[in-house]
């Protein structure tokens, strides 16, 4: 019993798959010519998320993400950079699979590039001029007539008057409207090009989408997602040129994620307030990013800064400190019939609601805590086990403890430092003892001796980054 916020309708409805147990799922995915940033990576790994959920109480869910590999920006990025745009787009998206690759993500069933599906929205844009819902320029552009399409504005909730007031428009002498968008553009000199039935050219924005979404997934499939920056006119335009061609309904479900904001602005590459992915995950295990994100709900916007980003390592290693020394391996059973694992799944079925989930989890983790004091070993593994196998539909908790624990430190050095003061120790040298052991929580580390022998643990990583 999922229910999911959609955009269009404005409340949360009960997901009814058009033939279940099958999904279609289609994402807007980059426009591959910079790296990605924290707000990219949001989008990768909510839509992660949702497709491990979704997967993990039976769903059989056909992911699909798009790259744009043609655009203005790719053109001119290009340009600046004096290559050719295919070798652009070649490095951008390898340096992306990398990203995701790092971040644990699932891949997308399938990952269809504008400039292999040409045909596609050819054949789409004809069709829309067929039923009169586009005509060609003199100049050789296609333009979608706004004014046609009587349903415009309903996924954005604007009317077009209202849009035509707030919306910066784009002017040309051969719009009839200034609303109208173009589905394909005329080639300009030294730039890529395809031939079509109105010269040569390529295509716009918006219409590579339909045409994907139309092949991968059909006339009418179940979720379409994207960034709430989308919402308009991008995915509006979409569903305005899909229910045009098609005269079928687009989209049962449309979700949008908020913003990822940097000093209460939007990130993004325009207002050059971004932080990427490499330079984050260098100094933060993966799974760190995945639980900034998580920890909010999807349709929030948050805030990226150095503290929560530190706030959620702490809240991983409270949880890793819990399943240090467990086992956690695959053959060890827990209980369904509990009231944490119902809890997870209620959170998570009341529209994703991953915040909730995530203090369900802490409880469950108290509850291994006070396991382990009263000595029931035992149960405190099948808990730890259920938290594993909980965790996973969010990302989260698929460590080894220790590794996570000591993730981007220097191993050696502290364990040298460590077996330095226990000599010491043994040898009763207790001044240099404690001048060790300052040292080390100077770095952040706090010690613990046992008849077993001394363990250790990062309490503060921005103390040990600021002690390099």
């Amino acid at each position: 019993m999922i229910h999911i916020y959609n955009t269009l309708t404005k409340r949360k409805e009960l997901l009814k798959p058009i033939d279940p147990p099958k999904i279609g799922l289609y994402v807007c995915g980059l426009t591959v010519y910079d790296d990605c940033h924290i707000g990219h990576g949001r989008l990768f790994i909510w839509f992660d998320v949702l497709t491990r959920y979704l997967r993990s109480v039976g769903y059989q869910v056909s992911y699909v993400r798009n790259i744009t590999d043609i655009d203005d920006k790719i053109i001119k990025r290009a340009q600046e950079l004096n290559i050719d745009y295919k070798e652009l787009t070649k490095q951008v998206i390898a340096s992306m699979h990398a990203d995701e690759k790092l971040l644990g993500n699932i891949p997308p069933d399938f990952e269809p590039r504008v400039t292999d599906h040409i045909p596609e929205i050819i054949d789409m844009i004809q069709t829309l001029i067929d039923k009169n819902f586009a005509y060609p320029t003199k100049g050789g552009d296609v333009y979608y007539s706004v004014a046609k399409f009587k349903k415009y504005g309903e996924l954005s909730h604007k009317d077009i008057g209202g849009l035509l007031l707030g919306i910066r428009v784009e002017v040309s002498e051969d719009k009839q409207d200034p609303l109208d968008f173009v589905l394909w553009k005329a080639a300009k000199s030294k730039e890529p090009f395809w031939p079509s039935p109105w010269g040569n050219g390529r295509p716009g924005w918006h219409i590579e989408c339909s045409a994907m979404a139309k092949k991968y997934l059909g006339k009418t499939f179940d979720i379409h997602g994207g960034g709430s920056d989308l919402q308009f006119p991008h995915h509006q335009n979409e569903l305005a040129q899909s229910e045009a061609a098609n005269d079928c309904p687009f989209v049962n479900y449309w979700m949008h994620i908020g913003f990822v904001q940097s000093n209460q602005e939007k990130m993004s590459k325009s207002l050059g307030n971004f932080f990427t992915l490499k330079e984050v995950l260098k100094k933060y295990n993966p799974e760190v990013l995945r639980y900034f994100v998580v920890i909010s709900h999807y349709r929030s916007q948050i805030n990226y800064s150095q503290e929560n980003l530190d706030n959620a390592q702490s809240a991983l290693q409270r949880f890793y400190i819990s399943m240090r020394s467990l086992p956690t391996e695959k053959n060890i059973t827990f209980e369904t019939d509990n009231q944490f694992y119902k809890n997870f799944h209620a959170a998570m079925q009341d529209d994703f609601n991953t915040p909730k989930a995530i203090a369900i989890l802490f409880d469950l983790a108290r509850e291994i805590n006070q396991l382990r004091d009263s000595s029931q070993e035992l149960k405190a593994q099948n808990q730890c086990a259920l938290l594993k196998h909980l965790g996973w539909s969010l990302g989260i908790l698929q460590e080894n403890p220790e590794t996570f624990l000591k993730f981007g430190v220097n191993i050696e050095k502290i364990e040298t430092l460590i077996a330095a003061r226990n000599q010491a120790r043994q040898n009763k040298n207790w001044h240099e003892a404690d001048k060790i052991r300052a040292e080390l929580t100077t770095m952040g580390i706090t010690l613990e001796d046992t008849g077993a022998g001394t363990t250790w643990l990062i309490e503060d990583r921005s103390k040990y980054f600021n002690s390099l």
